[in-house]
């Protein structure tokens, strides 16, 4: 306990220190992507900590997320849904349609010619149908004003709907991903849920009737005041000049310290709600699964079941954790979502703070994000110091400050090996 108190007083000394030497707007920045890295963090944790499912298709749950935004608070598009809402409808009852009669086709019919024969031609049949219905409804809702809109819209809800709906999403999309990858071995499994991931982001790219595709969504609701309708207030511009601050600077902290106190809200029911789950006769079986499946099995525990259940309520966190972010940014930009960021980092965060562990992926989080944001300014600060006695022209001063692009994944490389060959449990081990 006191190990851990000392790592999360260090990390807040980090932030303290951000604030204290460059600015309080900057330190917040980093800390509420530091909240909701540390959410994905926990997602992941719970999927690989809990029950040794190696999921490297996290960027995918987190654009999901990210889509229930859109779906689920922006505004729906004037016309959009009576052009071709209920054609798209329509086109996606009868694919899923289509793919249950093949699961039937598949399952009843006896082995032979007769029933590949079959299966073949619901699947064509059922293919062809779909895009009959489905592309006139597609193009009628992207010919509404496509310079502005060219989407359908979402359905206007309250905001902070959008994070348990990013949640639920992402959960439907693990379900159908873990009833058909989770048989796999677990490298087979990496690479499954790496491909399905990208096949999301391909999706969102291209679709532009459903979030305007690489046009991007922009001025999405958020749960907090902006930051002009703060300067315009009398009240507030008295208030922040009374503590000496401009109210430009004021109204971006105070909007920053509204998000982090949400952000810190659900962050704390998550950490919650996994100790109570990680200390109860459910999470010693994921780890007894985790540890031995073989052993498990022979003890009439149903491993398929459990993994997916575990797979389906990590993929839920990140979903959440997608949703939180895209509110933050106030927008959903596809073409941002890259595996090294929302995958590899993610990554890191968990093998770093402690794999297993609820707490180890909380510091992991803040931690490894404060590192990834801060390394390069620092690095670049540090080379500059080393040459300045150089003389300018030199080669060799030019490739060192060329070099500090490059600090960050130096930095994520020698911190893995780092506590890979000293702590290789990770900073806050799992039980």
């Amino acid at each position: 306990m006191n190990r851990t108190l000392l790592l999360f007083a260090f990390v807040a000394l980090l932030f303290v220190g951000t604030g204290v030497l460059q600015s309080w707007n900057s330190a917040l920045g980093i800390l509420n992507m530091a909240l909701i890295s540390a959410i994905m963090a926990l997602g992941v944790n719970m999927q690989w900590g809990y029950a040794g499912l190696f999921n490297v298709g996290v960027m995918g749950f987190v654009a999901l997320g990210g889509l229930a935004v859109v779906v689920t608070a922006a505004q729906p598009v004037p016309g959009a849904f009576a052009a071709g809402g209920w054609g798209v409808l329509a086109a996606l009852a009868l694919g899923a349609a289509t793919i249950g009669a093949a699961v039937a086709v598949w399952r009843r019919m006896p082995k032979g010619w007769t029933r590949t024969a079959a299966l073949l031609a619901v699947l064509i049949g059922g293919f062809f149908a779909y895009r009959a219905i489905f592309d006139p409804a597609v193009a009628a809702i992207e010919a509404i004003n496509p310079a502005l809109y060219g989407n359908i819209g979402g359905l206007g809800l309250p905001v902070l709907l959008a994070w348990p709906a990013g949640g639920l999403l992402a959960a439907l999309a693990a379900w159908a991903i873990g009833k058909t990858a989770l048989g796999l071995r677990s490298d087979y499994l990496a690479i499954a849920t790496l491909g399905i991931a990208e096949i999301i982001i391909a999706v969102m790219k291209n679709e532009d009737w459903l979030a305007r595709g690489v046009k991007n969504m922009i001025s999405l609701p958020r749960p907090v005041p902006y930051e002009v309708d703060l300067q315009q207030s009398a009240g507030f511009v008295a208030w922040a000049q009374g503590w000496g601050y401009d109210p430009v600077t004021a109204s971006a902290i105070v909007v920053k310290l509204c998000y982090a106190a949400l952000f810190v809200a659900v962050l704390a029911i998550i950490v919650t709600l996994s100790e109570l789950a990680l200390r109860s006769p459910w999470g010693r079986m994921m780890r007894a699964i985790r540890d031995n499946e073989v052993a498990a099995e022979a003890m009439g525990k149903d491993v398929t079941r459990r993994h997916l259940q575990i797979f389906v309520l990590g993929a839920a966190v990140i979903g959440i954790a997608g949703a939180m972010m895209t509110t933050l940014d106030s927008q959903l930009t596809p073409g941002t979502y890259n595996p090294l960021r929302f995958t590899f980092l993610v990554w890191v965060m968990v093998i770093v703070g402690g794999s297993g562990s609820n707490w180890g992926a909380v510091l992991g989080g803040f931690l490894i994000w404060w590192l990834w944001v801060m390394v390069e300014p620092i690095g670049l600060s540090l080379l500059g110091a080393i040459t300045a006695g150089m003389a300018d022209g030199s080669w060799l001063k030019a490739h060192l400050q060329d070099s500090a692009a490059h600090m960050r994944l130096l930095t994520m490389g020698l911190i893995l090996l780092l506590v890979l060959r000293f702590s290789p449990r990770g900073l806050i081990p799992g039980r």
